[in-house]
């Protein structure tokens, strides 16, 4: 972080989820995580709970603890008073919704896991940092070499120098909408072609698109500054687009950019924030819980009650998972309590599986195996069979995991293989790493989360997809379709190296030195 590699610029916000009680972290783009590096510091280590509201200011020379004003405000309003690169909660995290968000400038989000709410329940508000230092390399001459290599990569990669850069992460709307896995009203059905190309990344460009902006070292430029009738924002991402557009049955493209906007202001995660209304709108369809009457309800005002727990928004701010629990329904399309992505698990065999033995949950960044079974990156597997796909699956996790430690953005993945990231490493720390010994670290981390999930009291029951799963789509690429998902588990869990229950088995905790972490 904060050298000239390319798309170095995250930063990770790591706890235990008050969504999921696993492990959880969340890293988010922009230039936070370039200016706490320049400001001296690796890591920063957050403990106890502030008898007052506070925040903390970060410089070169210390770390401040400040009592603010700013409890109470958006996020937008709370970061425009902040000097330096900051990070905020809004009003849900402040009232400890369950998937409350952190939002840093540019309205870039730690979104998944409710790490928002683990600030709230601290009392601190935001986190402002400057910082101008020099970020050692111990071999500039090798990282500026392989950083040019890299850039032309990039900028020759169909999907990081056009897709994305043109269209932003909305690109994926109507591809994934041809493969049959863009779902709609909680993955009761395949959205139509139609209905998708109405959030699509090219309807996007066409009508809400201002212009393109780009993270700290970053030539991709996928972020989306964006305008609707009424105001202008950031977004939607694919994921948000999905969330509050399609999973809930709706297609109008400017409600969907709206209701993001106001998700980002309150500190709302737009993901697990449309899995819960999805489920809750079922509820009042099957008439278990008859408190939302269709989508015209859902708009910005009951985003409000669920950030500020208020009415029928504090059983909403508990997610969907608790929300079922208490009506004893199985509406809740989650794994370990996360609610799923916009990916439906019905049209690949490898991202059901990646789904499933997710240590933070209904997560697709974990392995996305989206790349392998779509995209062919880095290399192309029939999506459809599950014969050694677990394998598969294995080396995606750790190869996200040790993106994720190097805190690099996922999508430079698209255009360079594995061998520049060991360069990278290698130029900037000054000792050798090969791909291999950036395999294992993936390894290690997985199974060192594995083993905080075994001791939170998670298993192989936790590990499974929601029932709706097994029962086929009806129409689209999709549709007569459904994967033997215990059968996946039982290779998953051997070539892992852990029991039959899914806990690392001690040798090969003791192979990976960890067994006594």
């Amino acid at each position: 972080t904060g050298t000239s590699v390319l798309t170095s610029g995250r930063f990770s916000v790591s706890s235990k989820s008050p969504l999921t009680g696993t492990i959880a972290d969340s890293n988010v783009g922009g230039f936070f995580g370039s200016e706490f590096k320049k400001a001296g510091l690796d890591a920063l280590v957050v403990q106890g709970k502030a008898e007052k509201p506070v925040r903390l200011e970060i410089t070169e020379d210390n770390i401040k603890i400040i009592e603010t004003e700013l409890w109470g405000l958006e996020t937008g309003e709370a970061l425009d008073r902040l000097e330096g690169k900051s990070a905020v909660i809004g009003p849900a995290g402040e009232n400890e919704v369950r998937y409350a968000s952190i939002v840093v400038n540019g309205h870039r989000v730690f979104g998944r896991g409710g790490l928002g709410a683990v600030m709230g329940c601290k009392n601190l508000k935001a986190i402002s940092v400057s910082g101008s230092k020099d970020v050692p390399v111990a071999d500039e001459d090798a990282l500026k070499n392989y950083v040019v290599k890299a850039a032309s990569k990039i900028d020759s990669s169909p999907v990081t120098s056009r897709g994305l850069k043109k269209f932003g992460t909305p690109i994926l709307v109507n591809l994934i909408t041809w493969l049959g896995m863009y779902s709609k009203k909680n993955y009761r059905e395949s959205s139509s072609e139609e209905e998708a190309d109405a959030l699509s990344g090219e309807k996007m460009r066409e009508e809400i698109v201002e212009e393109h902006e780009g993270c700290y070292a970053c030539p991709i430029r996928c972020g989306l500054k964006t305008s609707t009738d009424e105001k202008e924002g950031k977004g939607p991402e694919y994921e948000s687009v999905w969330a509050l557009g399609a999973n809930l049955g709706n297609f109008d493209l400017e409600e969907t950019t709206e209701l993001n906007y106001r998700c980002n202001e309150l500190g709302l995660d737009t993901i697990s924030t449309g899995g819960t209304l999805a489920c809750a709108m079922e509820m009042s369809e099957k008439e278990i819980w008859s408190k939302i009457d269709g989508f015209g309800s859902l708009v910005k005002d009951l985003l409000d009650k669920i950030a500020y727990r208020e009415g029928v928004g504090n059983e909403l701010a508990e997610g969907s998972e608790r929300l079922c629990e208490k009506y004893d329904c199985d509406f809740s399309m989650t794994v370990k309590g996360m609610e799923l992505p916009a990916y439906d698990p019905r049209g690949a065999a490898g991202q059901a599986l990646s789904f499933a033995t997710s240590n933070r949950g209904g997560c697709h960044l974990r392995g996305y195996m989206i790349g392998e079974e779509i995209f062919g990156v880095p290399k192309l597997f029939d999506r459809f069979k599950t014969s050694g796909k677990a394998q598969v699956v294995k080396r995606s996790q750790e190869r996200n995991a040790y993106l994720d430690s190097l805190i690099t953005c996922k999508f430079s993945a698209f255009a360079l293989d594995e061998e520049y990231y060991s360069r990278f490493l290698s130029a900037v720390t000054g000792k050798d790493f090969t791909v291999a010994e950036l395999h294992r670290i993936g390894e290690r981390i997985y199974n060192l989360e594995r083993k905080f999930n075994v001791k939170a009291g998670f298993d192989r029951e936790d590990d499974r997809l929601p029932e709706r799963f097994s029962q086929p789509l009806k129409e689209g690429a999709s549709s007569d379709n459904v994967f033997d998902m215990e059968e996946m588990l039982d290779d998953y869990y051997e070539v892992m190296g852990w029991d039959v229950e899914g806990k690392p088995k001690e040798e090969t905790l003791e192979e990976l030195d960890i067994l006594d972490i």
